[in-house]
Formats: structure tokens, C-alpha cells, sequence
């Protein structure tokens, strides 16, 4: 049972003395309801001339006087009727031992939490912050606030009555790991993430990298009239790139993505005719464009069949390495253009979220792609932050930017080197000085890269059940507390640990309900079986099937071995 509309300060407890570690003590209550993991309470001290309020989040309880098991064996008899035809009081009989992880008091001048390292007297009073309290102090920004996010509220109240707000700026500028098992709802978190982004107090610049095709929900925003803004005819935008229109223009490739895009089974003699190929390449057109064709002629130069001296023969791994090349890029489908690529200025605009999807694209190309589009956008805003940029030219990117990462592990996986990671490595490393923030949403944080997953400095951790998972959260992740994390495994649909500096303190939390539909949702597959049977849906293949009747010239299906195909 949740405590309802907590709006003034209630006493809780009474301190018992410290707890193990020193910055924990112990308080002793009766109240079984109030005193649940997560909650927070805080104890009176005086620092100085100044009386401060000491918070803390309760971490453990347990339970050190209880009703005789003979009161309990009969479910039939309350036990509270037995304890009272003894003489006792039936609720005050369980107390409990409360385990409190000191945060400290909230200070305005800085915006966060101190704490003066000032322990509670045994005996001392310990009450349980009211939901005024804690609006104030829990979040770093107020609903609608210029960069803020209201992604949803306090677990341990009534839905919405202490909101969890957070920092965009923090957000944005030291990067975002959101981690759950599978049907937690990480994607639907991501999707609230991005609806408060495009709101009209923060109008960002987002780029979202979609493996599954789940966020093309998205552009209902642009009908909204909950994401305009009135003063100034603000309007979002959100724009979708499906695989067919996703363009990478071949000179933007390093010598390490062509090489990683190669069959295996490419020899080391192939492997290096390319690097003499690419290189000469490279140093002669440095500044004009090049394409694969350009690339596969410096290749063919270096084709020679032996001569008078001897010399041994390398046209057939010269012609392997062609097939090979050839295989990989010279296709009429390629995404690979000698000229073509979506310019930084069209994906990146402040207001504007931009979807790539990519499931019609095979992994290791994706993960070009990805590699690819961060790199220029790394080197973009390097250029323009140091005024080397020329201006209108696609090295210009004149905001800041947020990238969001579905499926993080795909791009930078754990004990496995792709092209991504590097560049992903360095992003985190140093986008913060040049506004390049990053967004990493997985459902395995064990496969994925430790050293990307501890550079993100807010963490939304939700439901998981997977013991190798949970274990690289608590070494990878900071600022959540270890008692919080213990907490993973019973969290339910939409519930999360939130911890970072993205938040004053760590916060279970609600996350709100979604203004947008989502995308993500799992298939009810009894009921679309069902369907298959219903009248409208008998209907409907009878008339599929007379309209394919009546087209002209259809080839009649062969027949193999007794089956049409």
C-alpha cells in the first residue's frame, strides 16, 4: 500500500545509533507501511548556527520484534485478536530496524546536497519527508523548466505527486545509459525521454539510430498541439530515414571500415595491397571526392604477372581482392554513394528528431554507418566550436546534438573490436567540450563495452533479471547506491532506478505515461490467430483473392514436387 497525499513532514521513527558503514544509522518504527525501500526521511542537526535537515533513503529494514508464531499458525484468527485478550496493543506489536543511507541537506547556493557529516542521537526523532520536500530537492529542475525532463515520479508515492525532473543539460553533456531486460520498457522510457526533448522549453536537436523500426511513432509530435508553442509558432519536426534513403558517401570511409566490411577469409596479402591502395589514395586526393571506383583502380595499378627477375606473380590475390571489393560495394543496392550521403544540416536541427532505420540493413554495415555518421559529426562540431568550420559547408554544426543508440550493444560490444566502438569511445571521452551527447539504450549491458557504459554519467536502470547483467551495472555504474540495485530484479513494467547527474540523489521511480504511441509493443499472437478466423476477416481475403483474379498477365504459380510456390 502506497502512503497517500504525504504533503506535511510525519514523524517515522525513533534513531537507534549508527548503522555499519559510517555513513548509515539505524532508526526503530512501527509503521510498517511508511518505512519501505526507497523512502526518504531525515533527522534534525544543527551545523553551525544552522538547524539543517538531514536526509536519507531508507536501504534495508528488518524486522526485530514480531507476534509469537503460535499467534500467526491459524489464518482463520487475526492476530490481533489474540494479542488482545493478553493485554496487547495488536499493531504496535512488529517493530521494525530501519537502515537509512545518509544524502545530507539540500543546499540552494549549489543546487545539490551536503553532507555535514553530522550523526543522529540515539533517541533522536526521525520523520518522513513530505512530497513538498522532496519536489524541491530530488530534481535539479521543475517541470518545464528550460531543460528540464519530467520523465515521470517518485516510486515510493501516489503517481505524480513528487515528480522526477531532469537536467537536460547534465543529460545531455555527460551522456545517458537507459539498461533493461527485454519488455521493461526501455524503449517506451527512451520515447518519454525524447517527447520532453522536443518540447517547446528545450526544442533539441535529436538523432535516433532505430535497429527495429520502433519510433516512427514518433512523428505524431508534429500534430500535437501539446508540443507547440503559441509565442513564437514553434513546431517540431520529426523526420524519418528508412534504409533505402540512407546514403554513406564512399571518401568518408577509413581504411579500417572498408577493411571490416571484407569477407572473411581475406589474406593479409590482400589486406595489404589495400592498405597500399588506400593510402595512395588518400595522400593524393585529399580534398576532392573520391568513390569506390576510384579506390578499386589504385588497387589494379599494383597488379603486375612477374617479370625477367624472377619476380613472383600477384595477380591472383590482386584479382581475389577485386571479387572481394567488388561483392561488397560495386551493387546496384549499395548505400555506399561515390557523392551521395545525408548532409549533418538535414539531421541535425534544434526542434527537428530524426529516425535512421536501419533493420533492412545488414549488422556490420550498421555498424559502419554508425561509425561513419559520428565521426563526422565529432569532427563537424570540433571544427565549428574551434571557428575552423567554413560557414554553410557540411563541416559546420552550429548547436549542440544528442544521439540515441537503440541497441548500444550492437555498436559497441564487449570483448569484440568493430569500428563503432572507437569512435563511440572517444565521443564519451570528449563529447562534453564540443556538444556531442550520447544516448545509450541496450537490453545486455554484459555485451557491452565497459569502458562505454561507465562514461555515462545518468543511468536509468530498470527491471533485470539476468545475474551477468546485474553484476556489470553495479561495476560499471556509478552514483547508484548498491542497495537501490538490489532492487532490479522486482521492479515491474516502467519502473526505474535513476541515479547520476541527471538527479540530485538516486530515485526509484514512475516513468509518466507516454503523449505519444508506442512503437515497441509486443504482438499478441493468440489474438491475431483468433482474428484469422473472425467474419471481417474472411471477408477480406475473399476479396484479396478476386482482385488477384482479375489481374491481367499474373504468371500462374509453378508447381514443385506437388507444392505451389
Amino acid at each position: 500500500m502506497e502512503v497517500k497525499n504525504q504533503t506535511t513532514d510525519a514523524l517515522a521513527g525513533t534513531v537507534k545509533g549508527p548503522g555499519e558503514r559510517p555513513h548509515e544509522y539505524l532508526f526503530i518504527t512501527a509503521d510498517n507501511r511508511r518505512a519501505r525501500i526507497g523512502e526518504f526521511v531525515y533527522y534534525s542537526a544543527h551545523d553551525g548556527a544552522e538547524e539543517r535537515r538531514i536526509i536519507g533513503n531508507i536501504t534495508q529494514r528488518r524486522l526485530v520484534r514480531n507476534l509469537p508464531d503460535t499467534f500467526l499458525s491459524d489464518p482463520e484468527t487475526p492476530p490481533a485478536m489474540l494479542s488482545a485478550l493478553i493485554g496487547l496493543d495488536g499493531e504496535g506489536c512488529e517493530l521494525y530496524e530501519i537502515t537509512v543511507e545518509t544524502i545530507g541537506y539540500f543546499s540552494r547556493r549549489l543546487g545539490d546536497f551536503v553532507n555535514p557529516r553530522i550523526p543522529p542521537t540515539p533517541g533522536d526523532p526521525v520523520f518522513l519527508a513530505s512530497s513538498q520536500t522532496l519536489s524541491d530537492v530530488l530534481s535539479p529542475r521543475h517541470a518545464g523548466d528550460v531543460g528540464s525532463a519530467h520523465v515521470g515520479s517518485l516510486l515510493t508515492r501516489e503517481a505524480g505527486e513528487v515528480p522526477v525532473v531532469l537536467s537536460i543539460k547534465d543529460v545531455v553533456s555527460t551522456h545517458l545509459a537507459i539498461l533493461a531486460s527485454t519488455g521493461a520498457g526501455k524503449s517506451y522510457t527512451a520515447g518519454v525521454l525524447v517527447e520532453e526533448l522536443m518540447m517547446p522549453h528545450n526544442r533539441a536537436a535529436v538523432l535516433i539510430v532505430d535497429p527495429h523500426g520502433e519510433y516512427d511513432t514518433l512523428r505524431s509530435i508534429e500534430d500535437d498541439a501539446r508540443f507547440r508553442s503559441d509565442a513564437d509558432g514553434y513546431r517540431p519536426e520529426v523526420k524519418i530515414f528508412t534504409h533505402d534513403r540512407i546514403k554513406v558517401r564512399f571518401s568518408s570511409l577509413t581504411e579500417a571500415d572498408v577493411k571490416y566490411l571484407l569477407p572473411e577469409g581475406t589474406s593479409d596479402k590482400m589486406l595489404h595491397f589495400l592498405t597500399q591502395a588506400f593510402r595512395q589514395l588518400t595522400a593524393t586526393r585529399q580534398n576532392e571526392l573520391w568513390g569506390y571506383h576510384d579506390l578499386r583502380d589504385e588497387v589494379k595499378a599494383q597488379k603486375y604477372e612477374g617479370g625477367e627477375r624472377s619476380e613472383s606473380s600477384n595477380a591472383s590475390s590482386i584479382e581475389g581482392l577485386l571479387w572481394r571489393l567488388d561483392m561488397r560495394f560495386d551493387r546496384p543496392d549499395s548505400l555506399f554513394s561515390d557523392s551521395e550521403h545525408i548532409p549533418l544540416a538535414e539531421m541535425f536541427q534544434p526542434g527537428r528528431c530524426t529516425v535512421l532505420q536501419l533493420s533492412d540493413i545488414e549488422q556490420n554495415e550498421q555498424q559502419v554507418v554508425v561509425a561513419t555518421l559520428l565521426r563526422r559529426v565529432n569532427k563537424a562540431r570540433v571544427a565549428t566550436v574551434r571557428g575552423e568550420a567554413q560557414p554553410g559547408s557540411d563541416m559546420e554544426l552550429r548547436y549542440p546534438v544528442f544521439t540515441l543508440l537503440e541497441e548500444a550493444h550492437r555498436f559497441a560490444p564487449a570483448g569484440q573490436t568493430v569500428v563503432s566502438t572507437n569512435i563511440l569511445k572517444q565521443i564519451l571521452s570528449e563529447g562534453r567540450k564540443f556538444g556531442v551527447g550520447i544516448g545509450l539504450i541496450t537490453q545486455r549491458p554484459g555485451k557491452l563495452d565497459q569502458d562505454v557504459l561507465s562514461q555515462c554519467m545518468t543511468q536509468v536502470i530498470m527491471r533485470i533479471v539476468n545475474p551477468i547483467d546485474q553484476d556489470t551495472v553495479a561495476k560499471s555504474v556509478e552514483g547508484a547506491g548498491r542497495q537501490l540495485l538490489n532492487e532490479l530484479p522486482a521492479l515491474t513494467k516502467g519502473q526505474a532506478v535513476i541515479s547520476g547527474v541527471g538527479v540530485n540523489t538516486p530515485v526509484m521511480c514512475r516513468i509518466r505515461e507516454r503523449l505519444t504511441r508506442h512503437g515497441g509493443e509486443t504482438f499478441d499472437a493468440p489474438a491475431e490467430w483468433a482474428r484469422w478466423h473472425t467474419k471481417d476477416e474472411q471477408e477480406h481475403r475473399e476479396q484479396d483473392g478476386a482482385l488477384l483474379a482479375e489481374t491481367p498477365n499474373q504468371k500462374k504459380p509453378e508447381k514443385v514436387r506437388g507444392f505451389q510456390i
